[in-house]
């Protein structure tokens, strides 16, 4: 997966989903297709997007977790 290499679509805008990993996406969650709602509904359950096979080991400690991403979020808008 490559950068802006997937867009997420509603009514009013179009969004590119970045991915914090590079790699080759393996699944795609067809789902979403007749319920978009579950991206906001259960965003780490059923509305997952694609799940991506890596192309190198991934350190827990790279990634934030939901709680530090909020937090950096909110720093962001500061």
């Amino acid at each position: 997966m490559r950068r802006g290499s997937a867009v997420v679509e509603s009514v009013k805008a179009a969004s590119d989903v970045y991915s914090p990993v590079s790699g080759k996406v393996i699944a795609s969650n067809g789902a979403l297709a007749a319920q978009p709602e579950l991206l906001n509904q259960d965003p780490y359950g059923a509305g997952w997007i694609v799940r991506v096979q890596t192309n190198a080991p991934i350190e827990d400690a790279v990634l934030m977790d939901a709680a530090h991403y909020a937090d950096y979020l909110a720093d962001e808008a500061k």
